[in-house]
């Protein structure tokens, strides 16, 4: 592999599927509003509206600087080159366990698309499931969300601090284009996904916090939030909620420091 992709690759896969992806993947996986675990073709979820074709492509808020790097491999050819980059930075058998081995800048353009969207499928997962399962407290009417289930997310959390936002705009510029082409092909011929990417940040920094054990019910077999307005809520800040007060203060600093370097217009979020 070119020396100059992998550098880039192995703190942009982190950064990404890590911080975002592999949280979402908890959501979906192992608390409220779980769904059945497939392993179909990435496409775009059946619950979202297809979005309209526009007669003139929108104004670019964000615009990612073009780069003269290597050229990189065509999308559907690309997992070799992330799968290499993710081992060098966690080893062979980490990335075994943890990540999924086909579409992955697919996967990850999928999930960032759907945070704000009430619902991800699980099928749309870019990780392996952990081991553990989501940790509850209390039993009927007393039923909550034990704080003993944030201490899971840690080592997520830990990753995500230790990424620099300058190293990870670098690497995000350089792989811009693959990313670019799994967003149109995923329904949106004239979306500009770094625009996307700002405003799912944005939205993920306006996700409330709760100071009370968060209640949950049990109407059939998975957990929901017992208060309306929570159950409600997009599915990246359920995720926010998931993980705890502290850990979601330190996910927003991080994207803070991200949203900085990525966007080149707007309001700069302090």
């Amino acid at each position: 592999m070119n020396m100059k992709l992998k550098k880039a690759v192995g703190p942009l896969s982190a950064v990404i599927l890590l911080a975002l992806a592999a949280f979402a993947y908890y959501l979906w996986q192992q608390g409220p509003t779980n769904q059945p675990s497939q392993q179909p073709t990435v496409s775009a979820p059946a619950d979202a509206p297809a979005p309209q074709a526009e007669a003139t492509e929108p104004a670019i808020q964000h615009p990612v600087p073009e780069t003269a790097e290597t050229p990189l491999p065509a999308l559907d050819r690309s997992d070799p080159t992330a799968l290499a980059a993710l081992a060098d930075v966690f080893g062979a058998k980490s990335v075994k366990q943890f990540f999924a081995p086909q579409e992955i800048i697919r996967r990850i353009v999928v999930t960032v698309d759907n945070l704000p969207r009430k619902v991800i499928p699980a099928q749309l997962r870019p990780t392996i499931p952990p081991d553990g399962r989501f940790q509850t407290a209390g039993k009927g009417e007393k039923l909550t969300m034990a704080k003993s289930n944030f201490e899971r997310y840690d080592p997520f959390i830990r990753v995500a601090e230790m990424v620099d936002a300058k190293t990870f705009a670098a690497a995000y510029t350089s792989l811009y284009p693959l990313f670019q082409q799994a967003y149109r092909d995923l329904g949106y011929p004239t979306g500009y996904f770094n625009d996307r990417l700002v405003a799912v940040i944005d939205h993920m920094l306006e996700a409330p916090q709760t100071d009370e054990p968060i209640a949950l019910v049990q109407p059939h077999i998975f957990y929901k939030f017992a208060d309306p307005e929570l159950e409600a809520l997009s599915a990246g800040h359920k995720l926010m909620l998931r993980i705890g007060n502290e850990n979601a203060e330190k996910m927003k600093k991080k994207l803070r420091e991200i949203r900085r370097e990525l966007a080149t217009s707007g309001p700069k979020q302090q």
